[in-house]
């Protein structure tokens, strides 16, 4: 089913959580390098698609290749190995590990080898995160939480990153520092997909978007077209 093409090729995906039918065959692809944006109102599939996508929901049918291999029934664990990071809505940082603990654990190269996310960098990107390497993760404040769950997925040197609602809640100097390291990501070659609420700064950061209505894909395309679009604002109840 995938071609060289496309590191992320879904087709006809359909998901559920016990008897509610969320998903009703979405189909998505990402190029290698490509920012990809996720749209839609509350409740309306994105989270379910991700987590779909990574493994996480048993209920499931379709077609899932990630870098050319079928990985329609895996784990979410073999999707991780092939290159995958996730950073989850809720951030997911270990609150009994320090920041150091909590980076270092995930630290791994990357397919081929590659290593352009090292330790140092991290830290050279989310400076708050050096000045508190000793403290707990649970010491943390949200926004330093969020840039040590975005610097951990860095750290495994991924392929593809997939950000969940990454500024929901944060204040917002720590909203555009996240939007800012979210170009650095994008301008280092790492393809991307993002969910967030902030619909126009999805799309000024996105090449491509998609926009989930009911669990079925309603508008895709480049993001300059799906912005532009007349149908944008009342697929997103804005």
């Amino acid at each position: 089913m995938a071609t060289s093409e496309f590191i992320l090729e879904a087709q006809g995906i359909h998901a559920w959580y016990g008897s509610s039918h969320v998903l009703h065959g979405v189909d998505l692809q990402m190029r290698r390098g490509e920012t990809l944006g996720l749209l839609g109102r509350n409740g309306m599939g994105k989270s379910t698609l991700i987590r779909t996508l990574l493994g996480h929901v048993a209920q499931r049918a379709g077609q899932i290749a990630l870098f050319g291999q079928d990985m329609s029934q895996a784990q979410p664990y073999a999707v991780a190995r092939l290159g995958v990071a996730y950073v989850p809505e809720g951030r997911g940082v270990f609150a009994n590990l320090t920041v150091r603990e909590n980076l270092v654990m995930a630290a791994r190269r990357g397919r081929d080898g590659r290593n352009d996310w090292p330790y140092a960098r991290v830290l050279e990107t989310f400076p708050r995160l050096r000045e508190r390497l000793g403290n707990l993760g649970a010491q943390l404040s949200g926004g330093e939480q969020q840039m040590l769950s975005i610097g951990r997925a860095l750290m495994t040197h991924p392929e593809l990153i997939i950000l969940d609602e990454a500024t929901e809640g944060l204040a917002p100097l720590i909203v555009n520092e996240i939007w800012r390291v979210i170009a650095d990501i994008r301008a280092s070659g790492i393809a991307t997909l993002i969910v967030d609420r902030d619909y126009r700064q999805v799309l000024a950061h996105a090449d491509r978007a998609l926009v989930l209505q009911k669990g079925q894909c309603v508008l895709h395309g480049a993001a300059t077209e799906v912005a532009d679009s007349a149908a944008l604002s009342g697929f997103l109840g804005v």
